[in-house]
Protein backbone atom coordinates (compact mmCIF):
# COMPACT_ATOMS: atom_id res chain seq x y z
CA UNK A 1 0.00 0.00 0.00
CA UNK A 2 1.51 3.13 -1.11
CA UNK A 3 2.09 5.82 1.99
CA UNK A 4 -0.56 8.69 1.63
CA UNK A 5 2.23 11.40 2.54
CA UNK A 6 4.73 9.86 -0.21
CA UNK A 7 6.61 13.37 -2.32
CA UNK A 8 3.92 15.84 -0.72
CA UNK A 9 7.45 16.55 1.81
CA UNK A 10 11.08 17.60 1.56
CA UNK A 11 14.48 18.16 3.65
CA UNK A 12 15.61 21.04 2.24
CA UNK A 13 18.04 22.46 4.63
CA UNK A 14 20.64 20.86 6.81
CA UNK A 15 22.90 22.61 9.00
CA UNK A 16 25.72 20.98 11.68
CA UNK A 17 27.94 22.86 14.01
CA UNK A 18 31.55 21.39 14.40
CA UNK A 19 31.60 17.75 15.97
CA UNK A 20 33.94 18.08 19.32
CA UNK A 21 35.24 15.01 21.21
CA UNK A 22 32.76 14.54 24.18
CA UNK A 23 33.09 17.25 27.13
CA UNK A 24 35.23 19.57 24.43
CA UNK A 25 32.28 21.39 23.55
CA UNK A 26 32.03 23.28 27.12
CA UNK A 27 31.22 26.01 28.04
CA UNK A 28 28.79 26.26 24.80
CA UNK A 29 25.50 25.41 25.59
CA UNK A 30 22.99 23.17 24.48
CA UNK A 31 20.56 25.74 22.98
CA UNK A 32 24.06 27.55 21.47
CA UNK A 33 24.79 24.67 19.83
CA UNK A 34 21.07 24.01 18.73
CA UNK A 35 20.77 27.54 17.69
CA UNK A 36 23.97 27.76 15.38
CA UNK A 37 22.64 24.43 14.05
CA UNK A 38 18.89 25.78 12.94
CA UNK A 39 20.63 29.26 11.86
CA UNK A 40 22.65 27.18 9.04
CA UNK A 41 19.95 24.86 8.28
CA UNK A 42 18.04 28.14 7.58
CA UNK A 43 20.78 29.36 5.37
CA UNK A 44 21.40 26.46 3.66
CA UNK A 45 17.22 26.60 2.72
CA UNK A 46 17.38 29.77 2.02
CA UNK A 47 14.81 30.83 4.65
CA UNK A 48 14.72 33.19 7.29
CA UNK A 49 14.52 31.67 10.47
CA UNK A 50 11.73 33.33 11.45
CA UNK A 51 9.74 31.01 9.06
CA UNK A 52 9.86 28.35 11.07
CA UNK A 53 6.82 27.71 12.91
CA UNK A 54 7.10 23.78 13.54
CA UNK A 55 9.27 21.35 16.28
CA UNK A 56 9.81 17.60 15.10
CA UNK A 57 11.35 16.11 17.74
CA UNK A 58 12.35 12.47 18.63
CA UNK A 59 13.81 11.21 21.85
CA UNK A 60 10.93 12.55 23.76
CA UNK A 61 12.40 15.82 23.06
CA UNK A 62 16.05 14.64 24.73
CA UNK A 63 18.88 16.15 23.74
CA UNK A 64 21.36 13.72 23.71
CA UNK A 65 19.07 11.80 26.91
CA UNK A 66 21.22 14.17 29.05
CA UNK A 67 18.86 17.25 28.85
CA UNK A 68 15.91 17.92 27.28
CA UNK A 69 14.74 20.52 24.35
CA UNK A 70 12.13 23.04 25.44
CA UNK A 71 10.39 24.69 22.24
CA UNK A 72 9.72 28.28 23.96
CA UNK A 73 13.33 28.25 24.59
CA UNK A 74 14.03 28.10 20.91
CA UNK A 75 11.96 30.04 20.19
CA UNK A 76 13.25 32.83 22.46
CA UNK A 77 16.53 32.46 21.47
CA UNK A 78 16.13 32.42 17.77
CA UNK A 79 13.43 34.64 17.14
CA UNK A 80 10.68 32.53 16.08
CA UNK A 81 7.24 34.52 16.38
CA UNK A 82 4.63 31.57 16.66
CA UNK A 83 4.94 27.95 16.20
CA UNK A 84 1.61 26.10 15.52
CA UNK A 85 3.31 22.55 15.77
CA UNK A 86 5.69 20.86 18.66
CA UNK A 87 5.63 17.46 18.44
CA UNK A 88 8.02 13.95 20.05
CA UNK A 89 8.30 10.55 19.48
CA UNK A 90 9.15 8.53 22.39
CA UNK A 91 12.49 6.43 22.72
CA UNK A 92 16.12 7.29 21.94
CA UNK A 93 18.16 7.57 18.89
CA UNK A 94 16.03 4.84 16.95
CA UNK A 95 13.59 8.09 16.17
CA UNK A 96 15.92 10.28 14.09
CA UNK A 97 14.17 9.27 10.34
CA UNK A 98 10.82 8.76 11.95
CA UNK A 99 10.87 12.83 13.35
CA UNK A 100 10.97 13.71 9.99
CA UNK A 101 7.80 11.79 9.37
CA UNK A 102 6.23 12.94 12.08
CA UNK A 103 7.02 16.79 10.66
CA UNK A 104 5.30 14.98 7.43
CA UNK A 105 2.26 14.96 9.66
CA UNK A 106 2.67 18.10 11.09
CA UNK A 107 2.95 20.01 7.19
CA UNK A 108 0.21 17.75 5.66
CA UNK A 109 -2.27 18.89 8.55
CA UNK A 110 -1.43 22.22 7.87
CA UNK A 111 -0.43 23.13 11.14
CA UNK A 112 2.96 24.50 10.09
CA UNK A 113 5.06 25.50 6.95
CA UNK A 114 8.80 25.09 7.75
CA UNK A 115 9.24 22.06 10.70
CA UNK A 116 12.73 21.75 12.57
CA UNK A 117 13.97 18.67 13.52
CA UNK A 118 17.00 19.13 15.88
CA UNK A 119 19.04 16.94 17.94
CA UNK A 120 22.12 18.03 20.78
CA UNK A 121 24.20 16.36 22.35
CA UNK A 122 26.93 17.59 25.47
CA UNK A 123 28.45 14.93 27.68
CA UNK A 124 30.32 16.89 30.43
CA UNK A 125 32.62 14.17 32.97
CA UNK A 126 29.62 13.34 34.98
CA UNK A 127 27.12 12.64 32.41
CA UNK A 128 28.38 10.16 29.80
CA UNK A 129 25.70 7.86 27.33
CA UNK A 130 28.43 5.36 27.37
CA UNK A 131 27.41 4.60 31.23
CA UNK A 132 24.17 5.32 31.40
CA UNK A 133 22.52 2.25 32.88
CA UNK A 134 25.45 2.46 35.31
CA UNK A 135 24.47 5.79 36.34
CA UNK A 136 20.98 5.29 36.16
CA UNK A 137 19.24 4.78 40.06
CA UNK A 138 17.74 1.63 40.49
CA UNK A 139 14.46 0.03 38.81
CA UNK A 140 13.32 -3.10 38.06
CA UNK A 141 15.14 -2.76 34.80
CA UNK A 142 18.00 -1.49 36.30
CA UNK A 143 18.04 -4.27 38.99
CA UNK A 144 18.83 -6.57 36.72
CA UNK A 145 20.80 -4.68 34.10
CA UNK A 146 23.63 -3.20 36.83
CA UNK A 147 24.54 -6.02 39.28
CA UNK A 148 25.06 -8.23 35.82
CA UNK A 149 27.25 -5.20 34.66
CA UNK A 150 25.80 -4.37 31.88
CA UNK A 151 26.22 -0.51 32.84
CA UNK A 152 25.77 1.01 29.07
CA UNK A 153 24.44 0.12 25.58
CA UNK A 154 27.77 -1.33 24.14
CA UNK A 155 27.49 -3.72 27.13
CA UNK A 156 24.02 -4.64 26.17
CA UNK A 157 24.52 -4.76 22.34
CA UNK A 158 27.65 -7.66 22.84
CA UNK A 159 24.93 -10.15 24.14
CA UNK A 160 23.02 -9.53 20.90
CA UNK A 161 26.16 -9.93 18.91
CA UNK A 162 27.65 -12.84 20.64
CA UNK A 163 23.89 -14.66 20.57
CA UNK A 164 24.20 -13.67 16.69
CA UNK A 165 27.98 -15.48 16.43
CA UNK A 166 25.99 -18.27 18.16
CA UNK A 167 23.50 -18.80 16.12
CA UNK A 168 25.02 -18.05 12.13
CA UNK A 169 28.80 -18.46 12.45
CA UNK A 170 28.70 -14.75 12.25
CA UNK A 171 32.99 -14.47 12.53
CA UNK A 172 34.46 -10.87 14.46
CA UNK A 173 36.24 -10.04 11.40
CA UNK A 174 32.80 -8.81 9.61
CA UNK A 175 32.70 -6.37 12.80
CA UNK A 176 35.95 -4.98 12.00
CA UNK A 177 35.44 -4.47 8.42
CA UNK A 178 32.20 -2.59 9.32
CA UNK A 179 34.39 -0.50 10.95
CA UNK A 180 37.40 -0.11 7.94
CA UNK A 181 35.07 0.12 5.33
CA UNK A 182 33.40 3.39 7.52
CA UNK A 183 36.58 4.74 8.30
CA UNK A 184 37.91 4.48 4.45
CA UNK A 185 34.76 7.27 3.42
CA UNK A 186 36.31 9.89 6.34
CA UNK A 187 40.18 10.80 5.20
CA UNK A 188 38.26 13.67 3.48
CA UNK A 189 35.79 15.12 5.54
CA UNK A 190 37.50 17.67 7.65
CA UNK A 191 34.93 17.35 10.56
CA UNK A 192 35.03 13.98 11.21
CA UNK A 193 36.64 12.79 14.48
CA UNK A 194 38.11 9.84 13.50
CA UNK A 195 40.04 9.98 9.91
CA UNK A 196 43.44 7.59 9.92
CA UNK A 197 43.25 4.89 7.94
CA UNK A 198 42.30 1.97 10.12
CA UNK A 199 44.96 -1.28 9.75
CA UNK A 200 43.84 -4.49 11.10
CA UNK A 201 46.45 -4.42 13.66
CA UNK A 202 45.33 -1.56 15.33
CA UNK A 203 41.77 -2.51 15.10
CA UNK A 204 42.91 -5.88 16.65
CA UNK A 205 45.19 -3.98 19.44
CA UNK A 206 41.79 -2.29 20.55
CA UNK A 207 40.85 -2.91 24.03
CA UNK A 208 38.03 -4.87 24.29
CA UNK A 209 35.51 -3.37 26.06
CA UNK A 210 32.35 -6.07 25.97
CA UNK A 211 33.43 -9.50 24.46
CA UNK A 212 33.18 -9.67 21.20
CA UNK A 213 33.06 -5.84 21.19
CA UNK A 214 36.07 -3.71 20.88
CA UNK A 215 36.45 -0.16 21.58
CA UNK A 216 36.46 0.79 17.99
CA UNK A 217 33.31 -1.37 17.47
CA UNK A 218 31.81 1.35 19.37
CA UNK A 219 30.82 4.86 18.23
CA UNK A 220 32.02 8.05 19.17
CA UNK A 221 31.57 9.91 22.47
CA UNK A 222 31.10 13.40 20.65
CA UNK A 223 29.42 16.75 21.77
CA UNK A 224 27.55 18.67 19.04
CA UNK A 225 24.20 19.78 17.02
CA UNK A 226 22.62 19.05 13.59
CA UNK A 227 18.96 20.18 12.44
CA UNK A 228 16.95 19.68 9.20
CA UNK A 229 14.27 21.56 8.11
CA UNK A 230 11.08 19.81 6.16
CA UNK A 231 8.43 21.30 4.11
CA UNK A 232 6.03 21.15 1.44
CA UNK A 233 7.19 20.06 -1.93
CA UNK A 234 5.49 23.40 -3.28
CA UNK A 235 7.63 25.70 -0.89
CA UNK A 236 10.70 23.11 -1.15
CA UNK A 237 10.94 23.56 -5.40
CA UNK A 238 11.71 27.60 -4.16
CA UNK A 239 14.26 26.92 -1.67
CA UNK A 240 17.74 27.07 -2.48
CA UNK A 241 18.92 23.54 -3.47
CA UNK A 242 17.39 20.58 -5.32
CA UNK A 243 14.89 18.98 -2.49
CA UNK A 244 15.39 15.74 -0.73
CA UNK A 245 12.19 14.20 -1.18
CA UNK A 246 10.71 11.87 1.71
CA UNK A 247 9.38 9.26 -0.17
CA UNK A 248 8.73 6.62 2.71
CA UNK A 249 9.10 6.58 6.43
CA UNK A 250 7.70 4.29 9.28
CA UNK A 251 8.86 4.06 12.78
CA UNK A 252 7.53 1.20 15.85
CA UNK A 253 8.24 -2.32 15.98
CA UNK A 254 6.88 -5.01 17.51
CA UNK A 255 6.32 -6.52 20.76
CA UNK A 256 9.44 -9.46 20.79
CA UNK A 257 11.39 -6.50 20.20
CA UNK A 258 10.05 -4.68 23.17
CA UNK A 259 12.60 -2.93 25.20
CA UNK A 260 15.17 -4.35 23.10
CA UNK A 261 18.30 -4.98 25.20
CA UNK A 262 16.97 -3.63 28.25
CA UNK A 263 14.95 -6.57 29.03
CA UNK A 264 16.43 -9.75 27.46
CA UNK A 265 13.46 -10.99 27.12
CA UNK A 266 13.45 -11.82 23.11
CA UNK A 267 13.28 -15.07 21.88
CA UNK A 268 15.23 -16.09 18.61
CA UNK A 269 15.72 -14.87 15.94
CA UNK A 270 14.71 -11.87 17.44
CA UNK A 271 17.21 -11.45 19.81
CA UNK A 272 20.23 -11.95 17.77
CA UNK A 273 18.56 -9.44 15.42
CA UNK A 274 18.14 -5.13 15.00
CA UNK A 275 14.06 -4.89 16.06
CA UNK A 276 14.36 -3.73 12.66
CA UNK A 277 12.44 -5.96 10.27
CA UNK A 278 8.86 -5.46 10.91
CA UNK A 279 9.93 -1.47 10.18
CA UNK A 280 11.71 -2.26 6.97
CA UNK A 281 8.60 -4.76 5.53
CA UNK A 282 6.65 -1.71 6.26
CA UNK A 283 9.11 0.53 4.36
CA UNK A 284 9.19 -1.56 1.56
CA UNK A 285 5.65 -1.95 1.38
CA UNK A 286 4.58 1.59 1.33
CA UNK A 287 7.34 2.67 -1.23
CA UNK A 288 7.13 -0.30 -3.69
CA UNK A 289 11.06 -0.35 -3.43
CA UNK A 290 13.35 -2.88 -1.67
CA UNK A 291 16.86 -3.46 -0.56
CA UNK A 292 18.04 -3.51 -4.32
CA UNK A 293 16.56 -0.63 -5.39
CA UNK A 294 18.97 1.82 -2.54
CA UNK A 295 21.86 3.45 -3.94
CA UNK A 296 23.06 4.45 -0.51
CA UNK A 297 22.49 2.94 2.85
CA UNK A 298 22.73 5.18 5.90
CA UNK A 299 22.17 2.66 9.00
CA UNK A 300 22.82 3.57 12.52
CA UNK A 301 25.82 2.50 13.93
CA UNK A 302 25.90 2.69 17.35
CA UNK A 303 27.65 -0.47 17.19
CA UNK A 304 29.30 -1.91 14.51
CA UNK A 305 27.23 -5.50 14.70
CA UNK A 306 23.93 -3.65 14.46
CA UNK A 307 25.00 -2.72 10.74
CA UNK A 308 25.59 -5.95 9.70
CA UNK A 309 22.02 -7.28 12.21
CA UNK A 310 20.24 -4.28 10.35
CA UNK A 311 21.58 -5.23 6.35
CA UNK A 312 19.38 -8.56 7.38
CA UNK A 313 16.55 -7.26 8.79
CA UNK A 314 16.39 -4.70 5.54
CA UNK A 315 17.06 -7.54 3.42
CA UNK A 316 20.56 -6.48 1.99
CA UNK A 317 21.17 -10.51 2.89
CA UNK A 318 19.04 -13.00 4.12
CA UNK A 319 18.99 -13.79 8.15
CA UNK A 320 22.40 -14.97 9.05
CA UNK A 321 24.35 -14.32 6.10
CA UNK A 322 25.22 -10.71 6.85
CA UNK A 323 29.06 -12.09 8.05
CA UNK A 324 29.92 -13.07 4.71
CA UNK A 325 27.77 -10.13 2.92
CA UNK A 326 29.93 -7.48 4.66
CA UNK A 327 33.80 -9.70 4.85
CA UNK A 328 32.75 -9.71 0.79
CA UNK A 329 32.85 -5.92 0.86
CA UNK A 330 29.71 -4.76 0.00
CA UNK A 331 29.80 -2.42 2.40
CA UNK A 332 32.74 -0.16 0.86
CA UNK A 333 31.93 3.27 -1.47
CA UNK A 334 35.45 2.83 -3.68
CA UNK A 335 34.50 -1.01 -4.12
CA UNK A 336 30.55 -0.58 -4.83
CA UNK A 337 29.83 3.17 -5.72
CA UNK A 338 32.90 3.76 -8.26
CA UNK A 339 33.00 -0.06 -9.96
CA UNK A 340 29.96 -0.99 -9.25
CA UNK A 341 30.89 -4.33 -8.93
CA UNK A 342 29.82 -7.25 -5.80
CA UNK A 343 26.28 -6.35 -5.92
CA UNK A 344 26.68 -4.50 -2.59
CA UNK A 345 25.52 -0.82 -1.69
CA UNK A 346 27.92 1.98 -0.10
CA UNK A 347 27.16 1.83 3.66
CA UNK A 348 27.45 5.26 5.57
CA UNK A 349 29.43 6.83 2.84
CA UNK A 350 29.93 9.72 5.62
CA UNK A 351 31.90 7.75 8.09
CA UNK A 352 28.59 7.44 10.59
CA UNK A 353 28.69 7.13 14.12
CA UNK A 354 31.54 4.83 14.67
CA UNK A 355 34.06 7.47 12.57
CA UNK A 356 32.82 10.60 11.86
CA UNK A 357 30.45 11.79 14.36
CA UNK A 358 27.80 10.75 17.03
CA UNK A 359 24.99 12.93 17.07
CA UNK A 360 22.28 10.22 17.63
CA UNK A 361 21.71 9.40 14.61
CA UNK A 362 21.30 12.98 13.14
CA UNK A 363 24.46 13.05 10.58
CA UNK A 364 23.12 10.24 8.46
CA UNK A 365 20.22 12.09 7.29
CA UNK A 366 22.78 15.13 6.50
CA UNK A 367 24.57 12.53 4.37
CA UNK A 368 20.90 11.14 2.90
CA UNK A 369 19.94 14.32 1.85
CA UNK A 370 23.24 15.09 0.48
CA UNK A 371 23.37 12.13 -1.35
CA UNK A 372 20.02 12.51 -3.39
CA UNK A 373 20.74 16.62 -4.33
CA UNK A 374 24.22 14.97 -5.55
CA UNK A 375 26.73 17.07 -3.50
CA UNK A 376 28.00 15.10 -0.90
CA UNK A 377 31.53 14.73 -0.39
CA UNK A 378 32.15 11.04 -1.18
CA UNK A 379 28.81 10.93 -4.13
CA UNK A 380 27.34 7.88 -5.56
CA UNK A 381 26.86 8.35 -9.00
CA UNK A 382 23.29 8.86 -10.00
CA UNK A 383 22.11 8.92 -6.26
CA UNK A 384 17.98 8.49 -6.50
CA UNK A 385 17.25 6.51 -3.15
CA UNK A 386 18.99 6.46 -0.11
CA UNK A 387 17.55 4.51 3.00
CA UNK A 388 18.29 6.01 6.21
CA UNK A 389 17.78 4.18 9.81
CA UNK A 390 17.84 4.81 13.18
CA UNK A 391 18.15 2.68 16.10
CA UNK A 392 18.38 0.11 16.78
CA UNK A 393 16.73 0.94 20.39
CA UNK A 394 14.17 0.37 22.85
CA UNK A 395 11.05 1.16 20.54
CA UNK A 396 9.94 3.04 18.07
CA UNK A 397 12.87 2.33 15.49
CA UNK A 398 12.48 4.41 12.43
CA UNK A 399 13.71 4.09 8.91
CA UNK A 400 13.10 6.78 5.68
CA UNK A 401 14.09 6.23 1.95
CA UNK A 402 14.95 9.63 0.01
CA UNK A 403 14.43 10.42 -3.17
CA UNK A 404 15.97 12.65 -5.82
CA UNK A 405 13.60 14.98 -7.11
Amino acid sequence: MVWKNQDTCAIVGVGATDYYRRGQSWPRTINDMAGEAILKACADAGIDVRQIDGFSYYSTAGAGYLDKFDTASLMETLGIPHVGFSATLTSGGGGCPGAIGLATAGLMNEDCTYSVTIMALQQLPQHRLGVVFGASAPNPENSFLQPSGLVGPGHLMSVLARRHMHLYGTQPEAFREVVQATRANTHNRPKAVRRNPLSNEEYDGSPMLADPLRRLDFCLETDGAVAVITTTMDRARDCRHKPAVVHGVTHGGQREWGRAFAWMGMPDPHFASSGHQYVADRLWAQTGLGASDMDVALIYDHFSCMVLMQLEDYGFCAKGEGSDYVLSGKLRYDAVAQSGTNGGVPVNTHGGNLNEAYIIGMTHIVEGVEQVRGTAINQVKDAEFALVTGGPASLPVSGMVLRRD
